[in-house]
């Protein structure tokens, strides 16, 4: 652990983390890691031929590619706000003018202030460096996140009805995601495309709406990311 973290980061990452009986530990897995979205198995730099026509549908949800990246829209629904932040995530486009960073603000813009410095640092690990998206702009190349599935993990589950009271705080919650990264470019004057699986877990934690208050009351933000496929089950 960093010898600068302070108290107060140190005792936030504990509520993370919750000792079941019988001696079996589960460690909530948030390390930010070195998971290179561009390098991902057998992705290369450049879009690979698509063999066939994607058959599933983007998210409604979703984002779309060919502008500058979207504020991630605040919710007080914790399932909606971690597929919001998957998507923006993993939506991005080398034709816009943006760098990486700029996709990594609108992210940082929902952190959690406790966690905020781990959690650009989760970011940083799915998005592509500098040099790479200076590799990635000439194939002028954009990508976008389709999701299959959105579920709590039974770890979670396990872990906050194992915990002490006070050890997870109130409203934080795991969501896993499953889905598949497409990505399309071009190549020469043709198009290309390539997809491939991917599954993380986002962390979140959520106020909920008082009673009385109107139905956008409550709001959410994010703590941690896990690494790119090394979900919580």
């Amino acid at each position: 652990m960093d010898p600068a973290t302070s108290p107060d980061d140190r005792q936030r990452r504990r509520l993370l983390i919750a000792a079941t009986t019988g001696g079996l530990v589960l460690l909530v897995l948030v390390g930010v890691g070195v998971y290179g979205l561009l390098r991902g198995p057998a992705t290369p730099t450049t879009p690979a031929p698509s063999t066939s026509t994607p058959t599933t549908s983007p998210d409604p949800s979703a984002p779309t590619t060919g502008r500058g990246p979207s504020p991630v829209p605040q919710t007080s629904d914790p399932e909606a706000f971690a597929r919001a932040v998957a998507h923006a995530l993993f939506t991005w486009d080398t034709t816009t003018g943006n760098s990486p960073s700029d996709y990594a603000q609108v992210l940082a813009d929902v952190a959690a202030a406790q966690e905020a410095d781990a959690f650009v640092g989760d970011v940083r690990a799915y998005l592509p460096t500098p040099e790479a998206w200076a590799q990635l702009r000439p194939y002028a190349t954009s990508q976008h996140l389709t999701i299959d599935q959105v579920f709590v993990p039974e770890t979670w589950q396990a872990a906050v009805a194992q915990a002490a009271p006070g050890q997870i705080p109130d409203g934080a919650t795991a969501y896993t995601i499953e889905g598949t990264r497409h990505r399309q470019g071009i190549s020469g004057t043709a198009p290309v495309e390539a997809s491939r699986p991917v599954a993380f877990t986002v962390f979140v934690i959520c106020t909920p709406t008082a009673p009385g208050d109107g139905a956008g009351s409550g709001s959410c933000e994010v703590l941690r990311l896990s690494r790119l496929d090394n979900p919580l089950r």
